[in-house]
């Protein structure tokens, strides 16, 4: 998105079509027409930004707002070349899955360990996932490459709560897995009568040990979208 985009009102905006209806009033707000000066400054600068443009809502384009199943929260992109790709936790198939990612794998095989040799030879995308109905937000859509964080506090907080305020409000029975101190503010609005939250330590390798390796959030979401007769998902399906 840059300052020339147009805004939600344009039906010219590349969006997928139930999450542009939900979420065509912020568009038009004045948090988001800074964000969208200040990211033009940034393309005029040429300054490199990830991911590139038709990937910055990638999360919200495979994954409408009516299929959402489950919500993992991160914070901001990947900042390294070739790896953003508008999904949070994800990099590009081909591109070496980065620590946390690591130790996302790491659970779902101490969760599933008759799956360990699947996941040893599977990629680092997690598309599938999306494709499935896990909504893989980051709080931030864009960072300035080679510097994490640059773009926080520019308005994409804003929008990304928005997203949560919607999700909560609109839909029912959805598994938030909120993975650090940063994700579980975020989802802090979360109605607990109306979705199951799981909270755990961060999976970097600075955190994981401290409760996120044991904490079985991929079995209870199983379980909780089947309580509720929802098909679970495939967290082998990698690609």
């Amino acid at each position: 998105m840059t300052a020339e985009q147009p805004s939600a009102a344009d039906d010219r905006l590349q969006l997928e079509p139930t999450w542009k209806t939900a979420l065509r009033a912020e568009f038009d707000k004045q948090y988001m027409r800074r964000l969208r000066t200040f990211l033009g400054k940034e393309k005029r600068a040429r300054k490199a930004i990830y991911p590139p443009g038709n990937e910055i809502f990638r999360a919200l384009d495979l994954t409408p707002l009516p299929d959402v199943k489950v919500v993992i929260i991160g914070q901001d992109p990947y900042h390294g070349p070739g790896q953003a790709h508008g999904l949070c936790f994800s990099v590009r198939s081909g591109v070496a899955r980065p620590p946390s990612l690591i130790n996302i794998f790491k659970e779902i095989e101490l969760e599933y360990p008759q799956v360990e040799s699947r996941l040893d030879t599977a990629g680092s995308c997690l598309e599938s996932w999306a494709r499935q109905g896990v909504l893989l937000l980051n709080a931030v859509l864009t960072v300035e490459r080679g510097r994490a964080g640059s773009h926080q506090g520019r308005g994409w907080e804003t929008f990304t709560d928005a997203v949560v305020e919607i999700l909560n409000r609109e839909r029912e029975h959805l598994v938030f897995m909120l993975w650090g101190s940063y994700a579980q503010k975020k989802g802090a609005i979360v109605d607990r009568s109306r979705h199951c939250v799981l909270s755990a330590p961060h999976p970097s390798p600075l955190s994981a040990h401290r409760g996120f390796f044991g904490c079985n959030h991929f079995i209870q979401a199983d379980e909780y979208l089947q309580q509720h007769g929802i098909e679970p998902i495939n967290w082998i399906d990698v690609e």
